[in-house]
């Protein structure tokens, strides 16, 4: 079953439960997918890779979003945002535990000999593509400065 698919199921169920929260969500995701459909200018269905880099640049603005709202002390703005975080990541594939990510990420390294800061960027792109949407970036990045240093 495609996402739009699924989303639109899912808008229906919210819809009945008069589930506010994630009714906004999904109809963020909705509104993700026609974009990305429209900006190629055709309305194909996008791939499962642009459908999960879509579901993580959301999950990531809803993030950042609330952490912003949590450090001003505002709970009543940074609460929806979790909320809705929650919703979205239904959708992704699970995500790998930072020692899962930095085992894959020390085979690669090992693999292809990388040696100082300067592989990062070798190393980097090896690592995004094994590990699509399973790690997040910045995890991805963290850990491996942290082993080519």
């Amino acid at each position: 079953m495609s996402l739009s698919t699924q989303i639109m199921d899912e808008m229906k169920t919210a819809m009945r439960a008069k589930d506010t929260v994630a009714l906004e969500a999904l109809r963020a995701i909705k509104s993700e997918i026609l974009l990305a459909q429209t900006a190629t200018g055709s309305k194909e269905e996008i791939t499962e890779d642009e459908e999960i880099k879509l579901l993580q640049k959301l999950v990531k603005t809803r993030k950042d979003s609330a952490k912003i709202f949590a450090e001003q002390n505002r709970m009543d703005l940074a609460e929806p945002e979790l909320a809705q975080i929650a919703v979205i990541e239904k959708f992704l594939p699970a995500q790998l535990s930072e020692a899962e990510v930095e085992a894959i990420i020390e085979k690669i390294i090992s693999e292809i000999g990388a040696t100082g800061i300067a592989a990062m960027g070798k190393v980097m792109g090896l690592a995004s593509a094994q590990l699509g949407g399973t790690a997040e970036g910045k995890t991805i990045s963290t850990i491996v400065k942290k082993l080519l240093t």
